[in-house]
């Protein structure tokens, strides 16, 4: 997972050109084991903009380098938000997709994005309900 973020905000570090904070890990899919002899190749890119959100999509291809075999091992979505120093507004730029694999993912955005929010708001009920008690602090 450490790869995942990694590779995910270097995508985002070019995309705004500016600092950014990894807000949530969203969708991780693990499709096929990663195999100890395999290479791991992850790549990542920004798939959708809003004011200072970036989500970013990011797979992870294993491959067999005794045959060659190339497969998907995971997908994930992650979200980004850009940060700044100082109290300058700022919009971070909007995606241009370019590859058909880019397009194909981003044209959902507008869909996975208002999901999230959607589930942003049932989680935060869900987290306000949440002990934040000690475990092996003692009842009285």
């Amino acid at each position: 997972m450490t790869l995942i973020d990694d590779t995910a905000s270097i995508s985002v570090s070019r995309h705004c050109r500016r600092g950014a904070v990894t807000a949530s890990l969203d969708n991780l899919n693990f499709l096929e084991p990663l195999h100890a002899n395999h290479s791991v190749c992850v790549e990542s890119f920004v798939s959708g903009a809003h004011h200072k959100s970036m989500e970013v999509f990011v797979k992870v291809i294993g491959e067999n380098l005794t045959t060659g075999e190339r497969y998907l091992a995971a997908t994930c979505f992650t979200t980004f938000v850009a940060v700044s120093s100082d109290a300058e507004e700022f919009t971070v730029p909007r995606v241009v997709p370019e590859t058909e694999e880019e397009k194909m993912v981003c044209a959902g955005y507008k869909k996975r994005r208002a999901h999230r929010l959607h589930e942003r708001d049932d989680y935060k009920e869900f987290a306000a309900e949440l002990s934040l008690e000690l475990p092996w602090a003692d009842e009285k």
